[in-house]
């Protein structure tokens, strides 16, 4: 079962980060235009932090394993196909299907696993899954530079397909069956149409204020969604059960966890994004130079994320996140002081530390969001917790945009941006602190 779960879920980092350097030979085999091509990425993001709540609610009442195994092959299907779309908006259109089918798999993968594996064994089996997820990601650009190289840019949605296969026969023999049940009894519609719609019109709020689509748009574009947002918050507090639950957030086990990931994912983010951009700006270091750089991050929470896990088994939730999490922002400082002018030594040290503190803290704190919430909703609470940490994602781009500009040439804005991470960092740290040590709920 644990074989099942982290093999979907690698999928969904893996695709997020291979496609990154297969844009260019989309663009020149398709005759597409970069803004389309760039909304293969945004669209991906967007979509996945708007279904997983939908994903969860859905699982919670209809079963899910049934909906993992549904996923797991829809997501195969939608690869074949975006490998041999004969334009990019078909492309982008088996990309929107990508997310929708792998935040199924997700979502439901996290509840299972919150259903059946103990409370004394959550953070060292969250962990593994974790771990295998930040490889994934780290891979995601070497594996998709190496498939490009070797033969074309299809590649990279071909090679989903035997890991869609093996994760297919682990689900089939190990998930536990579905009990029949009536989902649609009551279902949350408004919802279900308010949330995705509200991420949308804030996605595109922020990719009109990076790319400076004019302050009237902007501006009715961010009323727009001010407006969704409040709609959105009447809707869920009206409803008996709803897809997107706002009540969680009362629960200190839920919402502490839950800004944390929001923020540290935003410092993560906008670190993996800025560095390259100032080491290129440099012009003496090659891609894989750079490359190299960004391991220092990627390989010391891999290590350390079932370590954290571990850790968050004997000594209760909070302490490895806060400890992690505080790391993570004494390092992010170095990089705030110097600014753009510091050295590769520093920066990989740096960079290193921030990878260890995201692994001591990661597993602890999404075992507690997921914990918090009791086993019959675990779904919905597996899908908000991942909706925050992708629009931690989302925010940090666009903040990103605005420092250095949407063609990223404003390079005197990086210093800036090392000082949003260290002040994102220390947010997560502080929200760290209100975490509970233990499940306030164990069913």
């Amino acid at each position: 079962m644990l074989a099942a779960v982290a093999l979907g879920a690698v999928l969904a980092p893996l695709n997020s980060t291979m496609i990154a350097v297969g844009l260019p030979s989309i663009v020149d085999d398709l005759n597409a235009s970069v803004v389309s091509a760039t909304w293969l990425v945004t669209s991906y993001l967007v979509v996945m932090a708007s279904i997983q709540p939908l994903a969860g609610k859905l699982g919670d009442g209809m079963g899910r394993r049934r909906l993992i195994l549904g996923g797991l092959f829809v997501f195969g299907a939608v690869s074949l196909g975006a490998a041999f779309a004969p334009n990019v908006w078909i492309v982008l259109l088996f990309r929107v299907g990508q997310a929708v089918s792998i935040s199924v798999v997700l979502a439901n993968g996290f509840a299972i696993m919150r259903q059946v594996v103990p409370s004394h064994r959550r953070g060292r089996t969250f962990g593994l899954i974790e771990a295998t997820t930040g490889l994934s990601a780290a891979a995601g650009p070497f594996v998709g530079g190496l498939l490009i190289t070797a033969i074309d840019w299809r590649a990279i949605f071909i090679v989903n397909v035997p890991v869609v296969a093996l994760a297919l026969a682990f689900a089939w023999r190990s998930l536990p069956r579905d009990a029949k049940q009536n989902p649609w009894s009551g279902f949350d519609y408004k919802g279900a149409l308010a949330l995705p719609t509200l991420l949308v019109a804030t996605a595109v709020f922020f990719l009109l204020l990076s790319s400076g689509g004019g302050a009237a748009l902007s501006a009715l574009v961010g009323v727009i969604a001010l407006g969704l947002a409040l709609l959105l918050l009447k809707i869920e507090l009206a409803h008996p059960d709803p897809v997107f639950q706002p009540r969680f957030f009362k629960l200190r086990g839920f919402a502490a966890p839950g800004v944390g990931v929001a923020t540290s994912n935003l410092a993560m983010y906008s670190l993996l994004l800025v560095v390259p951009l100032m080491l290129t700006s440099r012009g003496s270091h090659d891609e894989l130079e750079i490359g190299l750089v960004l391991t220092s991050l990627s390989v010391g929470m891999a290590l350390m994320t079932p370590i954290g896990g571990r850790l968050s088994d004997r000594f209760g939730r909070r302490a490895p996140a806060v400890i992690g999490l505080t790391l993570t922002a004494i390092a992010t400082l170095v990089p705030a002081i110097t600014g753009s002018g510091i050295g590769v030594l520093p920066l990989v040290a740096a960079l290193a530390v921030v990878g260890l503190g995201l692994g001591i803290s990661n597993a602890g704190m999404r075992v507690s969001a997921v914990e918090s919430i009791s086993a019959r909703n675990a779904g919905s609470g597996a899908g908000v917790y991942s909706t925050s940490r992708y629009f931690g994602s989302i925010v940090g781009s666009a903040i990103l945009a605005g420092l250095i500009g949407v063609d990223r040439s404003a390079t005197d804005g990086i210093g800036a941006v090392f000082i949003v991470v260290a002040i994102a960092a220390g947010a997560a740290a502080i929200s760290a602190l209100f975490m509970l040590a233990r499940p306030a709920v164990d069913d």
